[in-house]
């Protein structure tokens, strides 16, 4: 459910705490858990390689010809690692990518940062340099016009700055500027094999961190400290933590909890919506169990819940439009006597998003989404259910389309009572 919130930088400092966290609540304090029973699931995880890249270039440069784009400017961000393998952090000093229509792609960077750059790009490109008093813009568009392509359009990824297409207009006046979407998305939205891979392995570290963690959470913790049990045991598991939402009694009535510090107690719903990545690509998995007995009206939600999970993979077809699984929940779910559609009580988000390199992409389980599925499409499945001011249930697993429908990334717990199996 949540957005990847962690700048590289905090998701660094977290997994590092995550090693020793426990000197946060007398209750984590308590006993500081052996993790020498978990072992590194990654080990063997085979990162993108470069005839994986060669094919992406290839795929983009066909749909750039099928939309009549000439080049797609790119900058830092999980697009400009998919495509050219570069990590970098977005600055007031342009890093760009621009691929061209045919030929080899060229990186617009920073003269004094080439030398970092070309630590981890991964395929065959020209670099142009720009100097601290030069327009980097302009350095694109002397690219373009030796390409011969300054006068076709020019596709801009659509997570790009505004100042950078701004600058490029007035470094090339009369270029038409256009939405990269047909492009970058028509790449990423189908997910290869090997990316595949990585996100199931991605998913088995995060449900072996929940196994893990679920018995050790006691009366008393916060939030935080069941937090710090699970990004714990997904360091020691390869995994990089990206997100441990932890939502405790009425907090798990609001999608993303509130301020309020909540601590477990008997009877009391936990709501626990984590995820990590391996080798640039993410789990999101949420789980939502009661502390000691659980009531009437807990199990009966929990059990709305897990039937929208079943009800939006039932409607997750090859060539159905994607909006129509959020539809097929809320049909469902105003059965119950929820909403309508999106109104409280009741499910007040979208089914799911998109998922990959970035826990949250194009494009959305949400009403009104025509894009149709296809295989390598990937998605979360979270209908959940929220009673203001009471708790709210959560489930989520993610899946991903085959030729022949749906498959989950993580199975859907049973029960209430065995929230994983």
């Amino acid at each position: 459910m949540p957005n990847p919130r962690f700048s590289p930088g905090r998701r660094a400092i977290l997994a590092a705490a995550a090693v020793a966290p426990f000197a946060v609540s007398a209750a984590a304090r308590a006993v500081e858990p052996d993790l020498s029973a978990l072992k590194d699931m990654t080990g063997g995880a085979t990162p993108i390689g470069p005839e994986e890249r060669a094919l992406r270039l290839t795929r983009a440069q066909a749909l750039m010809k099928a939309n009549g784009i000439g080049a797609v400017l790119v900058e830092p961000g999980s697009s400009l690692l998919y495509f050219t393998g570069i990590r970098w952090g977005r600055s007031e000093r342009a890093m760009l990518a621009v691929l061209p229509v045919e030929g080899a792609p060229c990186i617009v960077s920073p003269y004094f940062e080439e030398p970092r750059m070309r630590e981890t790009l991964a395929i065959p490109a020209e670099v142009r340099v720009w100097q601290e008093d030069e327009d980097p813009l302009r350095v694109v568009a002397g690219f373009l016009r030796d390409r011969k392509l300054a006068a076709r359009p020019v596709g801009i990824e659509e997570t790009v700055r505004f100042f950078i297409p701004d600058m490029l207009a007035r470094a090339l006046p009369g270029a038409k500027i256009v939405t990269a979407n047909p492009v970058v998305r028509g790449c990423r939205m189908i997910k290869t094999p090997a990316e595949l891979a990585l996100m199931q392995l991605a998913t088995d570290v995060t449900i072996a961190a929940y196994r893990w963690t679920y018995p050790r959470i006691e009366k008393g913790m916060a939030g935080r400290d069941i937090g710090a049990l699970m990004d714990a045991a997904t360091v020691k598991l390869g995994g990089d933590p990206e997100f441990s939402l932890i939502l405790i009694g009425e907090a798990a009535a609001y999608p993303h909890g509130t301020k309020a510090v909540h601590k477990v107690a008997e009877g009391e719903i936990v709501l626990m919506d984590c995820g990590c990545t391996v080798q640039g690509y993410q789990s999101d998995v949420s789980r939502t169990f009661v502390f000691g007995a659980a009531s009437k009206e807990q199990r009966t939600v929990w059990d709305q819940v897990h039937q929208g999970q079943q009800a939006a993979l039932a409607a997750a077809k090859i060539g159905a439009p994607a909006g129509s699984v959020d539809d097929a929940v809320r049909r469902l779910y105003d059965g119950f006597g929820y909403g309508p559609g999106y109104k409280l009580p009741g499910c007040s988000h979208r089914t799911g998003h998109g998922i990959g390199m970035d826990g949250h992409e194009p494009v959305n389980l949400v009403r009104g989404e025509t894009t149709k599925l296809a295989p390598g499409m990937c998605f979360s499945n979270e209908p959940g259910i929220y009673i203001p001011g009471q708790f709210g249930v959560r489930l989520e697993d993610c899946f991903h389309m085959t030729e022949t429908g749906p498959k989950w990334f993580s199975t859907p717990p049973p029960s209430i009572d065995q929230p994983f199996h």
